[in-house]
């Protein structure tokens, strides 16, 4: 049995099982369950076991609190001046070997316990061999964007990463092999697993294995200059069949015959005479750009800008007008270009799908 399966047969993969503290989810409810990057919502086995283990430092913590706030009450009800009592200082107590050994002991078991805890969950999600059926993607982290390869595949694209579905039954993990461009940032879809940061001239490299197609959410969360609060990031969970039919339509080159779209036409010759190509790559053109996103099938994007931004012709126009004015420091230089060379630009890449 591999890892992945053992992962499957404790529960780890449905959310039962594993860290026997599920009980103290009574205030996870289906509230949390709105948010797409709730922690307590889990949807993929590393995030089943982060969430395991959160809730029982809670019951720890919880039951810590408890204690000693009911053992203050006791002594404020109980020991209070009354009255009747005399203004003599009352009998001193200087201790008891048998509390100050209860004090020292149980914390430290209770530190023990939890270090071996987490070290069981790190040993599980981060340790365990990584199987043939892996699904490998290298993520690099630009101010501020991501950039997503696929080496097995010849697939590149930004901000928008598309995964297969893991069955449980036969796991088919994606694992991702992260560094950065520039500065350092953080990948987290709380949902899918834990934080990894990505460290300039540093490998990092971490799974994830949805078992249910959806959307899910995550940010950058680590401070990596003034775009960080826009540098998200969309992680599109697809059955394999979907998967295989976006692979397929992302390995075709660019659309050139534009004959019946004359203003993408102009638009490409336009593209292609402008520092666009120094940034940009796009697919069989001359456009070879490494220093900003693929965007060769663009227009198959459902955002732009890296998330915050819905990829629409006039968000697209704005965008290449004046990236500043929708999202301010981001490292694409405002154009300049006049409103005709503006409309053919946005028509042609419009077409990019």
């Amino acid at each position: 049995m591999s890892c992945f399966d053992k992962y499957s047969a404790t529960g780890f993969s449905n959310g039962e099982g594993g860290l026997a503290v599920y009980g103290a989810t009574f205030f996870v409810g289906t509230a949390s369950a709105q948010s797409p990057t709730n922690i307590f919502d889990p949807a993929a086995t590393p995030a089943h076991s982060i969430f395991g283990l959160s809730m029982l430092v809670l019951s720890v913590t919880l039951a810590i609190f408890l204690i000693v706030a009911g053992l203050l009450l006791y002594a404020l009800i109980c020991f209070r001046h009354r009255p009747t009592d005399s203004d003599r200082e009352p009998a001193q107590i200087y201790g008891s070997n048998q509390i100050e050994l209860s004090w020292t002991v149980i914390p430290i078991l209770i530190v023990v316990m939890l270090f071996l805890t987490t070290t069981r969950v790190i040993l599980g999600t981060e340790a365990i061999p990584k199987p043939a059926s892996a699904m490998d993607v290298i993520v690099i982290g630009h101010q501020f964007w991501w950039e997503y390869r696929y080496p097995r595949l010849g697939v590149v694209t930004a901000n928008e990463l598309h995964i297969p579905t893991s069955d449980p039954a036969r796991p088919t993990p994606t694992y991702l092999t992260m560094s950065s461009a520039d500065v350092s940032h953080s990948f987290w879809v709380p949902r899918l697993a834990g934080k990894m940061d990505v460290i300039p001239n540093r490998v990092n490299t971490m799974w994830i294995d949805p078992p249910q197609a959806g959307l899910y959410l995550g940010q950058c969360a680590q401070y990596c200059g003034t775009q960080h609060a826009k540098m998200l990031l969309r992680v599109y969970a697809q059955s394999p069949e979907d998967f295989a039919a976006w692979v397929s339509q992302q390995k075709k080159p660019a659309q050139q015959d534009f004959s019946g779209n004359p203003a993408a036409a102009e638009g490409q010759t336009v593209f292609m005479h402008n520092a666009c190509i120094n940034c940009h790559t796009i697919a069989g053109t001359v456009a070879t750009g490494r220093f900003g996103p693929d965007l060769t099938h663009l227009a198959s994007r459902d955002t732009i800008a890296s998330g915050p931004i819905q990829n629409t012709p006039e968000n697209l126009r704005q965008w290449i007008d004046d990236p500043d004015s929708m999202k301010p420091g981001s490292r694409m230089p405002a154009m300049h270009l006049n409103d005709h060379d503006l409309d053919v630009i946005t028509a042609y890449l419009t077409q990019l799908h």
